[in-house]
């Protein structure tokens, strides 16, 4: 929490996911954690495990996978096992469905590669035998040291609890409508079932809750509700958000609401990614909501203008795109060489109209020429201008000037080189 949100968060228990010497906190007044899920096969190991190393590499901090059948479970270990030889420590989430207890009691080496499972209680099972199996992945998190989701979802709710609360309000004369009956059967199966894991002996400390919807003012509603009924550590996400566009403005608008109101912990976008486009991009737009509302910083931030008629060229949308995609390339060796640079901004500007101003306001920024200006496109460096760069190898020598100022900053380096 900066002081520049001037949020007050909503106090919840501390729950601690761990594998080996790693150990991510999620609630507790700590930073909100960044999660992310793999859309490959649990069984591909492979495929599995560069997709999650891509994942941690972008930010990742809990990476969450399909858990579904033998081969999954029996694929989880041999994830785990590769991850753990490649040096990364993130921890693993098993996401479970219809047989959970099964794979989890069948595949102990499964159950002991997860720091955390996902169990859904509108998928457990009915009746007396849904409260067995419930109870059976309960005390396997408890054999294993994992921390739980209780994690419902409208798509999937307990289907007799909501009919029971449907009947009740009909009983009652109807006072509430069928949709304010169904937020309310959502964090009653949320909260019912935390409270009867703690009962079955799971400490209240290694629980988190979610209750995710697909549309903006019902999660909104929902998480209000949630956060209400008790202090449960809740993770957030807007589920199926949508592909491009769509996905990122839904997940935002949804997540920027409830964090300004200072609800939830951890956060996923759940974004469909568009054909050939990266897992990662879920957790670029994860680390992008927190930074943008001053929760946490990720990357250097990169201002930049829309463009207008006064620029000449594309040449300043190329240089910003650029300039972002080699911040976002750098940051994991700058992560551990050159801490404390995921606070600054560097400005890619394109006239003079307001260029020379966002410009100095950075802490490195160029300001293009638009059209009719000079031909050479002025450098700024915590306010002061430092040099003039022009000609074909602007891009290169402006990446260079970053890479200097980052190193000379924030890594303890010192030489300057020279630019003109």
């Amino acid at each position: 929490m900066t002081e520049k949100t001037l949020v007050m968060r909503r106090k919840s228990r501390a729950v601690e996911v761990r594998w080996g010497g790693r150990r991510v906190v999620i609630g507790g007044m700590n930073p909100i954690v960044v999660q992310s899920m793999t859309n490959t096969s649990t069984a591909d190991v492979e495929g599995s495990v560069g997709q999650i190393l891509a994942l941690a590499r972008a930010g990742s901090e809990l990476v969450r996978l399909t858990v579904n059948t033998p081969d999954a479970a029996r694929g989880v270990a041999r994830i785990r096992e590769a991850l753990d030889r490649a040096g990364c420590d993130v921890p693993l989430v098993g996401d479970f469905h219809y047989n959970g207890h099964k794979l989890l009691t069948d595949y102990p080496e499964c159950a002991a590669a997860l720091s955390k499972y996902r169990i859904n209680p509108g998928n457990v099972g009915k009746g007396s035998k849904g409260e067995e199996n419930f109870a059976l992945m309960i005390e396997a998190a408890k054999k294993y040291g994992a921390a739980v989701r209780i994690g419902v979802n409208w798509g999937s709710l307990d289907q007799a609890l909501l009919a029971r609360m449907m009947d009740e309000n009909h009983e009652a004369g109807g006072p509430l409508t069928p949709a304010e009956v169904l937020r309310r059967a959502l964090v009653e199966s949320a909260v019912t079932s935390a409270f009867e894991a703690v009962r079955l002996g799971l400490p209240a400390d290694r629980i988190v809750l979610s209750a995710k919807v697909s549309d903006v003012q019902e999660l909104i509603a929902v998480y209000r509700m949630l956060a209400a009924r008790a202090d449960f550590a809740l993770h957030l996400g807007l589920t199926e958000a949508g592909i491009g566009s769509k996905g990122i403005v839904a997940s935002t608008a949804a997540l920027s609401v409830l964090l300004q109101e200072g609800i939830g912990d951890t956060i996923r976008v759940s974004l469909t990614p568009a054909p050939g486009a990266p897992r990662t991009e879920e957790v670029v737009v994860a680390q992008e909501i927190l930074q943008s509302m001053g929760f946490r910083s990720f990357t250097p931030m990169v201002t930049s203008c829309p463009g207008c008629g006064r620029t000449a060229s594309d040449l300043f949308q190329r240089l910003a795109s650029s300039t972002q995609q080699f911040l976002r390339e750098r940051m994991p060796e700058w992560r551990v060489t050159a801490p404390g640079c995921e606070n600054m901004t560097v400005a890619v500007m394109g006239c003079v109209v307001n260029g020379p101003g966002e410009s100095r306001q950075a802490d490195i920024g160029i300001s293009l020429p638009g059209a009719g200006e000079s031909p050479v496109a002025p450098v700024y460096v915590r306010g002061e201008k430092v040099c003039s760069l022009k000609g074909e190898d602007m891009q290169t020598r402006f990446q260079a000037m970053i890479e200097e100022f980052v190193q000379t900053t924030y890594g303890g380096k010192s030489g300057a080189a020279s630019h003109s």
